[in-house]
């Protein structure tokens, strides 16, 4: 044991406050998960059990360990992230830390309470819900929360994952535990507090300027160490007793860049500072940011600039990997965000009800080229502003902006997710909108100033959506400036065509939702639940009237599916098909729009959403079909309001120009294909152009608009435009077959051929893994080699289920 840090994760004691459960929980970890590895509650992912184990947040809970201390001299502190959340700290019966901020680090001084020999540590967790109330009813007035996101209520007086107190896509049970680091460590002469890091970018030169912040009890001189890939200087610092800075400036003559991913490579540099028994290390990616926000004739632009060039951020939301930390892992993580990548995504959101994600999370991102835009940890409710309150949020901006500013991947830090459009929804801040939109701006101004304090270049937006620095106007609709966030497809059940009523300048959030995967259902449900209008099934949609506006959207748009499987099938056809109309409409807008990112990209249970990942990370037909509209070079058909015309948008996003043959054909309702004709376009770099524009009146009656492309950079795809709805199509049977032969390395081939017409064509299995290619159409006498590559091996071969549209819809 090093005699200056001792790990305390590993198994702990846990039991209720009144010691009548108990059970072992590791730590980093939570209570729900080491309950019901114990046999204590069942699964709360199954069934309706989430009713089951509502008790558990009601109770206080104590998590207890021995650890050895041979020598206790000199001073020592407790190093606690991640601590969930309303919580005191003892060692041998001392209490030495009093915490109500899971966002926060903790690292109070224990010197007094240890002992030579055996030690005792306790950490006893407040009910969250009893808490809540406690401090609701310490406000000077009351606070609103919003109760369909939030069933158990006062989430919004506590800092700590909004989302643990439900949402209308996540489970209700709030959790507490710890989720991060527990340590104990001798102050031996100091630490390290913050390592953070500015650049400036003059004439092809780099200036890294790192500013070390050091913390010691009494004056001392310790020995500092920069290194940068290998430059490495030593500096004998005199430091002060509390908090002493260090600077240090590396010029890089020759600097390689980190681009977003599809703009060019991610180059990273290791950085690392060190004093004696103690070093920090970060990826640097050279680069500079900047958010356009200048006026024009439509308002003002909201577009990103990486390295002097103005990036179209195409995305999803992110939320929490899990609803329980003890689920998750930097791996199953780690496929979520390859996943985004391999869905040709430059940028993810970090929405602002979950976590300030793990270091690690950010250094992947960093890796692979995502862009973050990242919220500070409020949404969707009100929030307290009194002196404690603010206070407390400053401590925390503070802690968080310094750990993670020097992510190149971070290219924006948001106040909050949709706390201005809050104000006009609870009845007390409708009727006293002066008060609460005072309390409101008290609390964006201290997460600004505190943000500018830790960090004076990091580029700060106030809200999501917003119009604008100080705008406390509607951005759900209007479309002129700021970010939007467009929502009236999905909650006010308009038409897919809706999505083409509004110009936004940057979409932050718009999404429609569909069932899970039929494999993940059958993680929860039983054979007699497997009905959408089942208590099971219902308690897996926590929006309210999700289930019926799923089915009202395939009545407008579809023949009603044929059976259960089925029903899960064409829901995710349609959700694909609706943020597929968003995407390609909104990217073929630019220059004037310049971000479109779909809520949301994952899910942290099995839960019907508007995810395009399932539970697990499996692809969802929308994720595939994401790729498709994702990719850098895209074709799409757009019609015109009127419907009397068809344009095929060519878009652009490379920083090449490209020429790109377009091939279109009109495929007949029983697979044969005519070609229409072929075109040859053109696109500067960067660029939305129109191909061609088409007469609806020339498209054949019964007939189906397909093309394909190929561009000179390599890139190419597919597509089909329906003018009308499907269900008026009289399609025929498409005579699908599949030959399956081993591909080697455990893989396997798969050849999919039709002999009539075949419409957003699935494969499934049970067994997990991923298709090279999937949701695909397929013409008379076509057929479509795919790969499905297993995630894990398996002696059993899987069994491959297929869906397409007319079989989804005949009874045949």
């Amino acid at each position: 044991m090093p005699s200056s840090n001792l790990d305390l994760s590993g198994v702990w004691s846990l039991a209720s406050a009144d010691a009548v459960h108990r059970a072992d929980m590791p730590l980093p970890g939570d209570v729900h998960t080491a309950l019901k590895v114990a046999g204590l509650i069942p699964d709360p992912y199954e069934g309706r059990n989430e009713e089951q184990v509502q008790w558990v947040a009601e109770r206080d809970w104590v998590v207890e360990r021995q650890f050895v201390v041979d020598d206790p001299d000199g001073r020592w502190y407790l190093d606690i992230t991640y601590l969930d959340t309303v919580a005191i700290v003892f060692i041998n019966d001392v209490p030495v830390l009093s915490a109500d901020n899971c966002f926060r680090r903790f690292r109070p001084d224990i010197t007094a309470a240890l002992q030579a020999g055996e030690n005792t540590i306790r950490i006893h967790f407040h009910s969250s819900i009893a808490a809540g109330a406690e401090r609701q009813a310490r406000q000077p007035f009351y606070v609103p929360y919003h109760p369909g996101n939030s069933p158990i209520p006062n989430g919004n007086m506590l800092r700590k994952p909004q989302c643990h107190f439900g949402w209308d896509w996540n489970i209700a049970i709030a959790p507490l535990g710890l989720y991060g680091e527990i340590a104990l460590k001798r102050l031996d002469p100091a630490r390290i507090e913050h390592v953070v890091t500015s650049q400036r970018h003059v004439d092809g030169r780099v200036e890294l300027h790192v500013a070390l912040t050091l913390y010691a009890e009494e004056p001392t001189v310790v020995p500092v160490h920069f290194d940068l890939d290998g430059d490495r200087i030593r500096l004998d610092c005199g430091v002060a007793a509390g908090e002493t800075k260090v600077h240090h400036v590396f010029e890089i003559d020759e600097p390689r860049l980190w681009w977003p991913a599809g703009s060019g490579d991610q180059h990273l540099y290791r950085l690392t500072v060190d004093i004696p028994g103690e070093t920090v290390a970060r990826q640097i990616g050279l680069r500079t940011v900047e958010l356009l926000t200048d006026p024009d004739e439509a308002g003002s632009r909201f577009a990103f600039r990486i390295n002097g060039r103005e990036i179209f951020c195409r995305g999803a939301n992110w939320i929490p990997a899990d609803a329980l930390f003890s689920l998750t892992s930097p791996e199953k993580t780690q496929d979520l965000l390859q996943s985004a990548v391999d869905a040709n995504m430059n940028m993810i959101r970090v929405w602002g009800g979950g976590f300030y994600e793990a270091d690690w999370f950010y250094d992947l991102c960093d890796r692979l080229g995502l862009m973050v835009w990242q919220d500070f940890q409020f949404a969707c409710n009100l929030y307290p502003s009194t002196p404690d309150f603010l206070d407390d949020v400053a401590e925390e901006v503070d802690y968080q902006v310094r750990r993670l500013i020097t992510h190149p991947s971070i290219v924006l830090w948001c106040g909050d997710n949709e706390l201005v459009g809050a104000l006009t929804w609870f009845k007390e801040s409708i009727e006293n909108r002066d008060r609460y939109l005072v309390s409101y701006d008290r609390l964006n101004r201290t997460i600004e100033q505190a943000l500018r304090k830790a960090a004076p270049d990091a580029i700060w937006w106030p809200s999501s959506p917003a119009s604008g620095y100080l705008d406390y106007g509607d951005a759900w609709h209007a479309d002129g400036s700021g970010d939007m966030h467009y929502w009236s497809v999905w909650h006010e059940n308009r038409s897919f065509d809706n999505y083409r009523s509004v110009r936004p300048r940057f979409c932050s959030e718009f999404g429609f939702q569909s069932y899970t995967s039929l494999p993940v259902i059958q993680t929860y449900a039983d054979p007699k639940d497997l009905n959408i209008a089942s208590p099971v099934m219902e308690h897996h949609q926590k929006n309210a009237g999700g289930n019926e506006r799923i089915a009202a959207t395939m009545f407008r748009y579809f023949r009603f599916p044929k059976d259960f499987a089925n029903f899960v099938y064409l829901s995710q056809v349609q959700q694909a098909l609706a943020i597929r109309t968003a995407v390609d409409y909104w990217r073929s807008l630019k220059p004037h729009c310049m971000g479109t990112l779909y809520w949301q990209l994952n899910d942290t249970w099995p839960v019907a959403s508007w995810s395009s990942l399932d539970y697990g990370g499996g692809w969802k037909m929308l994720h595939y079909v994401a790729r498709r509209f994702f990719q850098p070079v895209a074709v799409a058909a757009i019609p015109s309001e009127d419907g009397a015309e068809i344009r095929i948008s060519l878009v652009n996003d490379t920083m090449d120009a490209v020429n790109v043959t377009i091939n279109l054909s009109t495929v007949s309702l029983d697979g044969i294909r005519t070609p229409l004709k072929s075109v040859d376009a053109f696109s500067s770099p960067d660029a939305a152009v129109t191909a061609v524009t088409l007469s609806a009146a020339d498209l054949p009656p019964d007939a189906i608009l397909f093309w394909s492309f190929t561009a000179t950079n390599g890139m190419g795809g597919e597509g089909h435009y329906v003018h009308g709805t499907y269900k008026a199509l009289d399609l025929t049977p498409p005579g699908l077959e599949v030959s399956v032969s081993p591909a080697g390395d455990g893989a396997i081939d798969l050849v999919v051929q039709a002999s009539g017409l075949a419409l957003f064509v699935i494969v499934e299995s049970d067994t997990p893994g991923r298709y090279s290619d999937n949701a695909f159409d397929l013409a008379a006498g076509e057929s479509r080699r795919i790969t499905f590559t297993p995630s894990a091996p398996s002696a059993a071969g899987p069994v491959f289920r297929i869906y397409d549209l007319y079989s989804c819809q005949s009874a045949d």
